[in-house]
């Protein structure tokens, strides 16, 4: 029999957990937008942003590809993806030991 350890360290959960969130509020927007009617809640761009800069990127993206949602905006893909870059350089110069968290 094959027995398999796996763990995962806190921050690998945290990433799941808010890259689910995250998936979860663009779903939702999605779902929201095609409601077409005036009097429904939307989720709010900066939140939609803010979820992605702590750590939902892979759901953001995700999400953004299978609903096709806000790809075609291009005002807010520039803010994703200038969110993205942000995150690369963090992990970069964490990676490399300039910053100890």
């Amino acid at each position: 029999m094959v027995e398999f350890s796996f763990t995962l360290t806190y921050i690998e959960i945290y990433i799941i957990l808010i890259s689910f969130i995250s998936f979860c509020y663009y779903a939702y927007d999605k779902f929201q937008a095609m409601q077409n009617s005036r009097n429904i809640q939307r989720v709010p761009e900066i939140r939609l942003l803010f979820s992605t800069l702590i750590g939902g990127t892979i759901g953001s993206f995700l999400s953004m590809l299978i609903f096709r949602h806000k790809i075609k905006k291009a005002s807010f893909m520039i803010k994703f993806f200038m969110v993205f870059i942000v995150q690369l350089i963090i992990i970069f110069i964490y990676i490399r030991g300039f910053l100890v968290v």
